[in-house]
């Protein structure tokens, strides 16, 4: 097992930034292989940092894969789209995902595969609609608890997207949808609850807000919220999934309180080559953080699944 110090930058790994078509700074962190067995790149979630995610990239990377994680523009240390630098808007996802298309035509182009592409939450969502989109190639894919709809207590998407749409009309779209934590109703106080059962991992990240204080970011605007419904609703359409053919490994659980997983077993059937890992009780939203009994599964799951496409 590797054992790095979660709250410092690996000696083998190199931050930097790239430039977005338009020129808008994007933050990135590298780490290659001496002999790579392919290259993996890392897409975190809503208003996450890769900063989380240290110690499993830096375990990709031991285990002799070229490691790339990349912000998304607007959030973590690529600037913001709101005035209100806590709260995370976006115009569209349509940006993000022509964001990703010009990083991956250049990441891929300069890394030597098989190209793995791998998501979690929000990035997971981003992932299957650039696939969907053809926007991106790689050789497999991997999403952890994607955001292929959101936990919404019953309520019908095409209500709570009209409401979301009403609330942007209504108001600043910009401005923040609910109050603080994760999701409307929820306690600071049980934020952890909804992430992960390791208390110790889940204060890595207030450790990286107190050493890098323009990584926080707190609840998502009526915007996001609303163009977050649109790109999950556009998956619905039928033969837009069917048409993925990458081979994809999707690791969730049923215990997930942000997005919804009978969503994700729904359009995991719809994908023609998908292996689908589920979780119980005994994981939450985040499972590349999770407590180690069940963080070791999930890594021995995603490692066999990576060694598979080297074959």
């Amino acid at each position: 097992m590797v054992t790095i110090d979660r709250r410092a930058i690996p000696d083998a790994a190199t931050e930097s930034h790239w430039q977005a078509e338009d020129g808008w700074s994007i933050r990135r962190i590298d780490w290659r292989a001496d002999v790579p067995k392919g290259s993996i790149l890392f897409l975190p979630g809503r208003g996450d940092i890769y900063e989380k995610y240290l110690e499993t990239l830096h375990g990709f990377w031991t285990n002799g894969w070229n490691v790339t994680a990349s912000d998304w523009r607007g959030q973590a240390g690529s600037g913001r789209f709101s005035e209100e630098p806590n709260v995370g808007h976006v115009d569209d996802f349509a940006t993000w995902i022509a964001d990703l298309a010009w990083f991956w035509k250049n990441w891929a182009a300069q890394t030597p595969g098989p190209h793995i592409l791998m998501g979690h939450s929000m990035g997971g969502h981003l992932v299957l609609r650039a696939l969907a989109e053809r926007a991106v190639d790689p050789d497999a894919a991997i999403l952890s608890a994607p955001m292929l709809g959101i936990h919404a207590g019953g309520v019908p998407y095409w209500v709570g997207h009209a409401y979301a749409r009403l609330m942007t009309r209504i108001g600043n779209p910009a401005r923040a949808a609910w109050k603080d934590s994760e999701k409307p109703g929820s306690r600071p106080s049980e934020r952890h609850k909804l992430l992960t059962h390791d208390k110790a991992r889940y204060d890595d990240e207030s450790g990286w807000w107190a050493l890098r204080p323009e990584l926080k970011m707190g609840p998502a605007s009526w915007g996001w919220v609303e163009r977050a419904m649109d790109s999950i609703r556009g998956l619905e359409r039928t033969g837009t999934l069917e048409a993925i053919d990458t081979p994809m490994l999707i690791v969730a659980t049923t215990a997930d309180q942000l997005v919804d997983t009978r969503r994700i077993i729904t359009d995991a059937k719809r994908l023609p080559n998908v292996e689908l890992v589920l979780y119980g009780d005994e994981a939450a939203h985040e499972l590349l953080r999770e407590a180690d009994p069940v963080r070791d599964q999930v890594m021995a799951t995603i490692g066999a699944f990576l060694e598979r496409q080297t074959q």
